[in-house]
Formats: structure tokens, sequence, C-alpha cells
């Protein structure tokens, strides 16, 4: 449909129709719905009738194709001027085939994977009549206690950027094209803004930040996903200086519309709307919703505000009813552009085929090999790893058997689908003798003892820990961030047995890792895998894939270290080795400055070697950019991958700069004794920071770059 079209829709439309696209609700409110779905989060006395559900413009949490198609079928036939509903939930990593948490799509390095991943839910998803994925979530995070770190690709705003761009990129290909393609989804970027910095890792608490670190850290991500062509954007629960995000003009007229030029759809939170009464902010439910289209929020989800309260504000003069008409607009024009007006099934009637790809063996080979390539190696003591095939293998613990690998966020996924560390054992090892645990939360002596006498037998024992996949994401913060104590009981009895332990670890956030690491000969990061989890693992452990992830954040050296992230300044007394003396400098008594794991971190079977080092030239310009070139050799005797970073540090700043900062990273193959010349361009951009006035530019002057553990070369600004 044309513009004019969308504009007599507009103008033919009573104050009340408007109103009534501009809520979201569950699909339990409408004729036709064949399952209530999962809902999540706080649900209010709604007092919805049946009227209020056929005006309603927009659905969430339907889970099936013909539920959907029920739905629409109904709402249409009481819809006077033929506006279709739209169909939205969360497919954070994965429809049915459920992929690694985004945390672990991080921990690929892999822009490429990502992209893969998302095209690949967007066919599930869209197959089962959803339209929009509240996706992806571009945070940064740097509190690990914060559950939905595991929602995020890391602590860094430069990774972020890249895969954020990624998974908008894999759910919706051509944006202008989404009415045809009906195998694509639209993409909605979320939170804006600062989720991820919630003070003390609890789950909606206040957000309090300089305007320079919210622009130079948190805001990069959600302008790369809106570059990308992301079609909607999710308000956050919290506070952006002092303002909740929902009702914030300023954060959603002037930074995210004028600034970041971004026209689509701006969506609420779950109940973010009426959530500014409680923040304080707003006397009522009325003020809330002035507040939030002030602000240009254009669907409020699952609450009632602009449905109880925006005819009578337009009505006295409170609120222009020009706000409520480009909010209106922006979502038929988000619909027109899905093609939901010539065809509101999107194909689902004329190719119901379409569901055969859910859950296909294609796509259950792509989830084992991301799955395996978000892993990373912590430690591999006397290169117990890989496992030779043909020993003997206990493996023990309480994710050992169970199927409970696929994380949070996978709500439409089935743990039934799911392959455990134990089948994926079973296909690729000789013997494999098995003790598990019911509970990851409270392991029994005699548990304990079942699994001591397995291990008692083999050749080498590997114990499959971690928390349950409920430990992690939404409103589940924790305040220390180690494993369930009961589970280090495990570990003590199986240490003791003196023979080889290889942990595989299965969490959905950083963790404090004392009484484990030292117990362990060899320490692999699995995350939440996802439906291929025990064949990804087997794979690994098997030596069938190289490991070749790499942390996207940090794992904290301990709880009371948080936050603790790569990219820190500088103080003025800082704790260099050469003062290890020295009392009066910025350290802790007990423990040490690093993290225990540091961001980019991640071992291989094999080894690799950076050397050459090269500069185009020694200067940079505006006009002049800077080639960096180093060459990497595979030491060893297997292929690997390797992700080679190119950190950057500006010597001199107007305000005090990060020791290194990420600025390019590029994943390589090498065969054994092969070499690759990779090489970075950097521009002037490149270089620019925010300045205490908020002026984005550079400064002319030395900068120092860093690649591998110990090249480092440096460059002059002219």
């Amino acid at each position: 449909m044309k513009r004019a079209g969308l504009e007599a829709i507009l103008a033919d439309m009573t104050i009340s129709e408007k109103v009534g696209q501009l809520l979201q609700l569950a699909p339990m409110f409408y004729k036709g719905t064949l399952t209530e779905g999962e809902i999540t989060g706080p649900m209010a006395e709604m007092g919805i009738t049946q009227e209020v559900s056929e005006r309603a413009g927009s659905v969430l949490g339907s889970a099936t194709a013909a539920e959907m198609m029920a739905i629409q079928e109904e709402y249409l036939k009481t819809s006077r001027l033929g506006i279709p509903l739209i169909f939205m939930a969360d497919v954070v990593h994965g429809y049915k085939t459920i992929f690694p948490i985004p945390l672990a799509i991080g921990a690929t390095w892999d822009v490429a994977l990502a992209e893969r991943m998302a095209d690949i839910s967007a066919r599930e998803a869209t197959a089962a009549g959803l339209q929009v994925t509240f996706s992806p979530m571009v945070d940064l995070v740097r509190d690990p206690r914060w559950g939905r770190v595991m929602e995020s690709t890391g602590e860094d705003s430069y990774l972020n950027s890249e895969m954020a761009a990624s998974f908008v990129r894999g759910y919706q290909g051509d944006a202008t094209k989404l009415a045809e393609n009906h195998e694509k989804i639209a993409a909605c970027v979320k939170h804006f803004a600062a989720y991820g910095a919630a003070e003390a890792g609890r789950e909606y608490n206040t957000v309090d930040m300089s305007m320079r670190e919210l622009y130079q850290h948190y805001l990069p991500a959600y302008e790369a996903a809106i570059q990308a062509g992301s079609k909607l954007v999710m308000t956050a629960f919290n506070v952006v200086d002092g303002v909740p995000a929902t009702g914030n003009e300023w954060l959603m007229r002037d930074v995210l519309r004028k600034e970041m030029r971004f026209d689509g759809v701006l969506i609420s939170d779950w109940g973010a709307v009426k959530e500014i009464v409680n923040h304080g902010t707003a006397g009522n439910a009325a003020e809330a919703a002035e507040q939030s289209l002030r602000a240009s929020v254009d669907i409020e989800m699952m609450t009632t505000c602009y449905l109880e309260n925006l005819e009578a504000l337009i009505a006295d003069g409170t609120v222009a009813v020009g706000l409520l008409d480009e909010a209106v607009m922006r979502i038929l024009e988000l619909k027109n552009d899905m093609g939901l007006f010539e065809d509101p099934y999107r194909g689902l009637k004329t190719n119901p085929e379409r569901q055969k790809v859910i859950l296909s063996a294609e796509h259950r080979a792509a989830a084992r090999e991301i799955a395996a390539d978000s892993m990373v190696l912590l430690k591999n003591e006397h290169a117990v790893l890989p496992l030779a095939t043909e020993k003997r293998v206990a493996l023990v613990g309480p994710l050992a058997k169970t199927q409970d690998v696929l994380g949070a966020w996978s709500w439409l996924g089935d743990t039934r689908d799911a392959v455990s560390v134990e089948d994926g054992m079973f296909a690729q090892f000789d013997t494999v003798d098995v003790a598990g645990a019911a509970s990851t939360e409270h392991i029994t002596e005699a548990e304990i003892a079942e699994m001591v006498r397995v291990a008692q037998n083999a050749d080498v024992i590997v114990l499959a820990l971690g928390e349950a996949s409920n430990r992690s994401g939404e409103a589940n913060s924790i305040a220390t961030i180690r494993l369930p104590e009961a589970q280090y009981s495990m570990i003590d009895a199986l240490h003791k047995i003196g023979k080889p332990v290889v942990t595989v670890l299965f969490n959905g956030r950083p963790l404090d890792l004392h009484g484990l690491l030292e117990k362990s000969d060899a320490l692999l990061e699995a995350w939440f895998p996802g439906t291929e989890a025990g064949n990804a693992v087997a794979d690994i452990l098997s030596g069938k894939v190289n490991p070749n992830g790499k942390l996207p954040m940090s794992f904290p050296y301990t709880t009371g270290q948080i936050p603790v992230y790569y990219n820190h300044l500088s103080t003025g007394r800082p704790a260099d080795a050469a003062d290890a003396q020295e009392h009066y400098v910025s350290h802790y008594l007990d423990i040490p400055n690093q993290p225990l794991f540091d961001f980019g971190f991640g071992l291989s079977y094999t080894t690799f070697d950076y050397r050459h080092l090269t500069l185009s030239s020694d200067t940079i310009s505006i006009n002049q950019p800077l080639n960096i070139s180093v060459t990497v050799k595979n030491t060893g005797n297997i292929a690997g991958k390797e992700t080679v970073m190119l950190y950057i540090q500006d010597l001199v700043g107007k305000v005090s700069r990060p020791r290194k900062e990420l600025k390019r990273f590029e994943k390589i193959m090498l065969a054994p004794n092969e070499s690759q010349t990779v090489t970075f361009q950097i521009t002037e951009e490149d270089l620019r920071y925010y300045k205490p006035n908020l002026d984005f530019s550079s400064d002319p002057g030395d900068f120092k770059i860093t690649i591998g553990t110990h090249l480092e070369a440096k460059f002059c600004l002219v």
C-alpha cells in the first residue's frame, strides 16, 4: 500500500480506534486463541473487554501458526478498516532450534555465525506466524550479578556493535523487502538505554552514569543496530539521568529519533508505561501516558495507560492529537512494510509447508556448529584435552544427564529436543559410565558416592556442572556469583580420587571459579549451548572441533571485584608491577586487580605465533588512513581458528582514556604450520571520543597499538 493509502486510513479512524492501535495484548484476550502461551512479567488487573481487544493493534507471545492465523481471522471479522494485527514475541536465541545464549554467541567473535543464527531463527519464527522478534538485546554489561548478561554479547561496545548489526541483518535481510520475503522477521533492538548498567546488578534497578559514559560506551551498539535497519526499538525499565526511559522525552526524541535518526516503531517493555508511576515521576496513569506519548512511545505493552487516558487528554488539550497520529502512522507503516495489508498471514495459508523447516536437520547442524564455536577453553594443563575416544570416561555431575541446557529466553524451545551431554558422549566415545544428580542446588551424599564409585574405574573424569537455566535471565540476579554450594562437596570428593578432571561448565553469566578451577585439569566454558549441547560438548572433548571461543566478558576474581572490565581508565596511582611494594596505590589487599580471566581470553588445542607487526606509516590524518598488518602462524600440529584482535590506546586525551580499546578483530582458520597476514585499516574516525562537552572528535598526538600478547607499536595522529 502506498503512503496515500495509509494516510486515508488514518484520516478515517476515530480517536478510539487510533488509541487501540497503540495497545499490545497477550493472546488470551482474543477469540480464536488455541493456547495461552507463556507470559512473563507482572500481570496487572487490566479489565480488558472484547470490544477493547477488537481495537488493539498487536499481539504479544503467540506460539504457533495455527493460533496466530485463528486470532487474525477472527480479529479481521470485526475490524472496520481492515487493519490487521501484528504478532510479536521474544525469539532471542532461537525459536524451536535453540542456539547458544547471546553471551555465548559473543564468545564466537564471528559475525557471520551471529547472522546465520538470526537468519535461521527468523525462518522458524515466521513459519510459525511471528512477524516481530524482540531481539537483539545489545545492552553493554559489566556486572555478572545481573541475570540478563546472558542476553548481551558482552562488555565491549565495539564487539556489541558488530554483533548487533549482524543480528539485525540476519533477522531482516533487506528491510525494504520484508513485505515479499516472508522468511524474514522485523527486529526490535532493546533496551533503550543503558539497561545493562543496573546498580548492584539488580534487575529493574536504577542506572546512574555521566552523559559522556552513556555516549561513549552504552549508546554505540543501539546505534549500530539502528543503522543496520532495525524496524523497532524497545524502551528500558530503568531511569536515564533520573528520568524513566519510557517517559524520557530527551532520550527518545532528541537522542533516538533526532541524533540516531530512528523513524520506526518505539515499543515499551512489559508494563513500563505504568511503571513510570512507581518511579515517582508521574502521579498517576494519565501522567504516565502523557509522558510516554510525548517521548514518542508508539506501543504500550500489556498495560492500559494509553487506553484509559489518551482520549481524555486529547479532549482537554493536554496532549495534541498530532502526537497520537504520529504514533499510529508509524504502526501502520510497520504493518505495511511487513505486507500485512495485502496478506495478513504472510504466506502461511498459501504455503503451510514452510513449517517443515522448524527444527530441521539442517538447522540442528548449524546449532551444533555454532555451539561448539562458542565454547571457551579456560584451562588445559598437561594437554589433558582432547580425549582419545577409546579412553574410559566417567561422566558425572548434575548436568551429565539433564536436557536443561537451553538457557533462559528459549521459551518456545522444548528440552525434550535437546541433546544431553550423556547422549553426546555416548555417540563419540567407546566407554562412558554415567552418574548424575537430580538437582544443581541439592546433591545428596548417595549421589556423590555413586559419582565417586564410577570415577574410580575411569581413565578420566568429565564433570558436568553449573547453573540451572532458570538461575540466569530476567529477574534472576544473584549477589554471589558462585556455583550452588552443594556442588563444591562433589568437586572435592572427585578431586581426591587423583584421576584427571575435565570440567564442563554450563552457565549464563561469568562466575567466580575458585574451588573449581584449581581442582580441574581442564575447564571448558560451555555456557548454555542450546538444542545440540551434548553433541557440541563431545565435539570439543574428542578434538573433532578445536575450541576457538574467546571471552566476551571478563570473569571476576571474586564477586567483590565487580565491576571489572578490560577497557578501564588509568588512575592517578596505578598499581604497576614496578611498584609492587608500594602501599599507597590503587589495589586490593586480598586479591589482584586483574580479573581471573580477561576479556578476549580463550585457549586452543594448537598454538599461534604473532610476528611482523607493520604499519603503513607512522602517522595518520583525516585524509590518510593507517594500515596495520600482522602475520599469524599456526605453530601446532592441528588446524585451528584464531581471533586476531587489534587494540588501541590514546596516550593523552582531554579526559582520561581507557588503557586499551578494541577497534578491529578478524577470525581466521589456519592449517598446521600455515601463516596468514591479517591487515586492518584504521581511520581518524576510529580515534574519536566524547569530550566533556560531548564533542565527538579526536586529538592530535600519540597512540599505542597492541595485537596478540606482546606486539606493540606507536603512531601519531597529525
